[in-house]
């Protein structure tokens, strides 16, 4: 007797247990983790994803209940990441907080006007309200500007240095004490490799810090993504099809962090966990601290009745700092130290002139002979010519 053959279409399909999800073993994988190289479903990895965000904000004790944050958005994958996560985890475990996304404006065409449109429809989408802080208003320069005026390689050296201090003065605009971040453990990593290929010793302790804060700022800033990989975050993104910016700003390509960067990608390819690894070798690192180099210079001001022997020491610090003490004849003052204050704009500093001040000056010298410039060329029969160029009929 004649058997017809089954329909191919509606013969059911039985998966292999190499492809089966590893944590629930009913699904198929989709995915290995770049942590781990375990192979697990979507369904497995979103609730790891969240979980293992959870178990980071609640060990380091991020927040409290009540707790105002200002997010740090930028529109890229891991600031808006980061919004949907806290507010997920946020609605979900009850944290008790405020969210606010804050962005800064840099003043980079065609890169960060474009990232400032994704960052607005991420405050319709999570319903949170916004706040843009513009380097035009905070210091009259844009970085397009200041790459003119400066040159492309120093470009990262302004904008870390206005961005920080941009991020600070719109949290304390807000009234808001505690900026969240989206660095990840990819971002944490090269930072570590930084600091050792710099030799900048003074800053390999702090590198790995989840909280940082200094004494005198009200504003600290933590990292829930201290351990969570730049991989998974995109994934995350794909998966779940969040809208972000992926466009890469036009001035990074110049930064030391590429060549740190480009290292560590070759040791994931080796030793996936390597991040990881960087990141708790950064946690156990303590430096045997220095002997300060004290040196004394006499003052040419001492008069005749003083001891020949008054001096006034300098205190020459580890981090090349200079620290000046008062004498027996207070004839040198000053104590300066982390939580002192600016002396032109107020803020934070170690020093008498914070380094945004003292960027800020040298630009304002060479703005000074480009106008100069400008002015001089547009005089005469120059301006008109140009005049004459810009007519259309």
């Amino acid at each position: 007797m004649f058997v017809p053959p089954s329909d191919p279409v509606n013969k059911p399909k039985t998966l292999k247990v190499s492809q089966l999800c590893e944590l629930c073993h009913c699904r198929k994988a989709i995915m290995k983790r770049p942590k781990n190289l375990i192979k697990i479903c979507k369904e497995c990895f979103y609730n790891v994803f969240e979980t293992e965000i959870h178990h980071t904000i609640v060990n380091n004790k991020l927040f409290y209940h009540g707790e105002k944050i200002a997010v740090g958005a930028s529109g890229g994958k891991d600031s808006t990441v980061l919004a949907y996560v806290l507010k997920l985890l946020n609605e979900r475990y009850n944290y008790g907080i405020e969210i606010v996304l804050l962005s800064i404006d840099e003043g980079i065409v065609g890169y960060r006007d474009d990232s400032l449109a994704t960052v607005k429809r991420n405050k319709e989408q999570y319903n949170l309200p916004l706040e843009i802080i513009s380097y035009r208003d905070l210091y009259n320069w844009t970085m397009d500007e200041i790459v003119a005026c400066a040159g492309i390689r120093n470009s990262c050296t302004y904008c870390g240095v206005f961005r920080r201090q941009a991020l600070d003065r719109g949290a304390s605009k807000l009234g808001i004490k505690h900026v969240v971040t989206g660095h990840n453990a990819d971002d944490m990593a090269e930072t570590v490799l930084m600091n050792i290929l710099r030799g900048d010793v003074a800053r390999l302790e702090k590198s790995t810090s989840i909280i940082t804060e200094s004494s005198g700022s009200p504003v600290k800033r933590s990292k829930p993504f201290k351990y969570t990989y730049q991989k998974e975050i995109v994934l995350y993104a794909h998966y779940k099809k969040l809208d972000y910016f992926s466009t890469e700003c036009s001035y990074a390509p110049e930064a030391f962090r590429g060549t740190a960067r480009e290292l560590m990608k070759n040791l994931e390819s080796i030793r996936p966990s390597c991040i990881i690894d960087i990141i708790q070798s950064g946690e156990s690192l303590k430096l045997k601290p220095k002997r300060e180099k004290k040196t004394t210079i006499r003052n040419k001001n001492v008069s005749h009745n003083t001891s020949r022997n008054a001096v006034n020491e300098i205190e020459i610090r580890s981090d090349g700092t200079v620290s000046l003490s008062s004498s027996k004849n207070n004839s040198i003052r000053g104590n300066f130290k982390d939580g002192n204050r600016c002396e032109r704009c107020g803020y934070l500093s170690s020093n008498k002139v914070c380094k945004a001040c003292t960027l800020l000056e040298g630009l304002a010298k060479n703005r000074a002979k480009m106008q100069l410039d400008n002015d001089t060329f547009g005089q005469g029969a120059a301006k008109l010519t140009r005049e004459l160029e810009s007519l259309s009929f």
